[in-house]
């Protein structure tokens, strides 16, 4: 039987949320087959939320606040579903379920050194592993109650906590939709450039797969865009095109102790944010926009690159990259990727042309999950993230039509709100 899905994503780029109705089935060998892309669009962060969320990853709000946010993005995400579903002309009822991770406001990767010396120690206090032990956390906006109330659709959401508390970066989480639309393809590396880029290696042996961050996709060059020019971003490349590279600045780059740290690695605001590019900026005021420009994008592919020779590549020869992102919009960073790459006999080929839209692979990542849940199939991958098994991801919040022993209300404006209707 085949499913009607909708993903819904805002990454790390904080660029907009996409939303992506998509067909998926259950395949002879009990898996989902690939994903089949129907409709898509992205919705803007509305003028009175964006400075809030943009304030949460600085952490200028008061939990109040936050709480507040938290629904209210919440709302967004059920409007880009709802607006998403009237383009499509579908009927939520038609639809299974929706899938998103909320906005990622807070993301602490494991630290793998304390968490060695934790389990050396031989502490077996649960709540060590958190206050004592480096396991990883992170805080997701957009309230999926809110979410299935608003859409009369099943939700699930909130994907990477159980990975967590197993151990696992869960960060990225691509790898799933990768397994599930290459595995039979032989061993296949995709690469997703959002805020934050990845890198993913596919394999029907799931012990085999591996997925990391390669560090700043387009989140330094996007920030360095909107306060030089006011813009959100570097539109196709044109600036950093125009630019000469700050060799200085990008032998810099590749000194932040994230390049330290061995896959499965995560990489977030914390590493590449606000603060680490205004330092940037501060220190290199009396250099053009198009220069900084140019050396950010450079340095994101060449990071992507390095990170391909050292850890993939050495698994054995391969003939392709097939890249996603928002990044694979910005022609500059891609022309330089393709050239570093080339020097390997890789080519980057766009996942638009393997049938799954580059713009929306985030959002499509995020239906397939959802999916999964529904069905209680295991949905992350330990080889990749390094969690100690296998689970199901997500937490599922039903659909209010779905209430069992409901009955009507009535007058409810009337007997709450004192409205009354004629």
């Amino acid at each position: 039987m085949t499913s009607y899905i909708v993903g819904l994503n805002s990454g790390s780029s904080f660029d907009g949320v996409d939303a992506v109705l998509c067909q998926i089935s259950m395949a002879e060998d009990g898996h989902p087959s690939r994903p089949v892309y129907v409709d898509g669009l992205t919705v803007d962060w509305p003028a009175e939320l964006e400075p809030l969320v943009l304030r949460a990853f600085n952490n200028e709000l008061s939990l109040f606040e936050m709480t507040r946010l938290n629904y209210a993005a919440g709302a967004l995400y059920a409007e880009a579903a709802n607006a998403l579903l009237a383009k499509a002309g579908i009927d939520a009822a038609s639809v299974d379920v929706i899938g998103y991770d909320g906005q990622t406001v807070y993301q602490e990767p494991p630290n793998r050194e304390k968490e060695k010396a934790y389990v050396l120690s031989g502490n077996k206090s649960l709540v060590g592993k958190w206050l004592e032990g480096g396991y990883p956390c992170g805080f997701f906006i957009a309230e999926s109650g809110v979410v299935a109330a608003l859409t009369n659709i099943d939700t699930v959401t909130q994907f990477r906590p159980i990975d967590h508390a197993l151990g696992g970066s869960a960060a990225p989480l691509m790898q799933y939709l990768d397994f599930v639309a290459f595995r039979n393809d032989g061993p296949t590396v995709t690469l997703n450039i959002g805020g934050i880029a990845n890198l993913q290696l596919a394999n029907k042996d799931r012990s085999k797969m591996m997925a990391f961050d390669t560090g700043p996709g387009n989140v330094i060059i996007d920030h360095v865009a909107r306060v030089r020019t006011g813009q959100g971003y570097d539109k196709d490349g044109q600036l950093a095109a125009k630019g000469t590279i700050i060799q200085k600045l990008l032998d810099e780059l590749f000194q932040h102790d994230f390049y330290g740290r061995q896959p499965p690695r995560s990489a977030w605001r914390l590493d590449f944010g606000a603060a680490y590019a205004d330092d940037i900026l501060q220190r290199y005021a009396n250099r053009s926009t198009e220069d900084l420009l140019a050396t950010l994008t450079r340095f994101t592919a060449l990071s992507i690159a390095q990170s391909l020779v050292d850890y993939v590549l050495v698994r054995g020869p391969l003939t392709q990259v097939i890249a996603s992102g928002g990044g694979t919009r910005n022609a500059t960073l891609m022309a330089n990727l393709s050239e570093e790459l080339s020097k390997y006999n890789l080519k980057v080929t766009v996942s638009d042309e393997v049938g799954i839209p580059a713009a929306y692979k985030e959002a499509i990542k995020f239906a397939t999950l959802a999916y999964a849940n529904k069905r209680q199939l295991a949905n992350n991958i330990p080889a990749a993230g390094g969690a100690v098994k296998y689970a199901v991801l997500g937490k599922l919040s039903w659909a209010p039509g779905k209430a069992q022993m409901a009955q009507e209300v009535l007058d409810r404006d009337e007997k709450v709100l004192g409205i009354t209707r004629h």
